[in-house]
């Protein structure tokens, strides 16, 4: 079941994105298709808002979000930490030292272009890849961006091994 935000809640649930993109350098999107079936996009270039229950992503390749967007505005996005040493310690210890995934709900806005802000965000972002080839071919050339406002949340839980927070 979807929970409203709270403020303390924030600030874990981007802890818990921040990791998860460091672990898997990516989120999923969920939207349905106009035949009302879900899809899902791998999006490596989201970012929430520090304050705001917000953020926004550079959407360069999402076709089939683009597709699915003048339909339903509605979007859930998946964070999960796939770090092999968050799974082991964890496993190991019997306790999550944190969530190990959360889904936010979220309202997605049409495509924008890119601030100067947001673009020097994404350049840190890619910057220790840079100087890869593939790194050059997917990465470059961003220009436009999806801002999104979050509606509600649920934590991914294995309750016999929550965090105590």
């Amino acid at each position: 079941m979807m929970r409203n935000i709270q403020p303390q809640d924030w600030l874990k649930i981007r802890n818990v994105v921040a990791d998860a993109q460091r672990a898997a350098m990516h989120c999923s999107i969920s939207t349905i298709t106009p035949n009302g079936f879900p899809t899902s996009s791998p999006i490596g270039t989201l970012f929430l808002d520090e304050h705001q229950l917000s953020g926004f992503f550079f959407d360069r390749y999402c076709t089939s979000l683009e597709q699915n967007l003048p339909y339903s505005s509605k979007a859930c996005i998946q964070a999960v930490n796939s770090s092999r040493s968050f799974w082991l310690k964890s496993l190991v210890k019997g306790q999550f030292s944190n969530y190990p995934s959360v889904r936010l709900y979220a309202e997605i806005s049409e495509l924008r272009p890119a601030t100067e802000a947001e673009l020097d965000l994404v350049n840190r972002r890619i910057k220790p890849l840079k100087w890869t080839k593939g790194s050059r071919q997917i990465w470059s050339d961003f220009s436009h961006v999806r801002d999104f406002q979050v509606q509600g949340f649920k934590w991914v839980e294995y309750p016999q091994m929550m965090p105590n927070t």
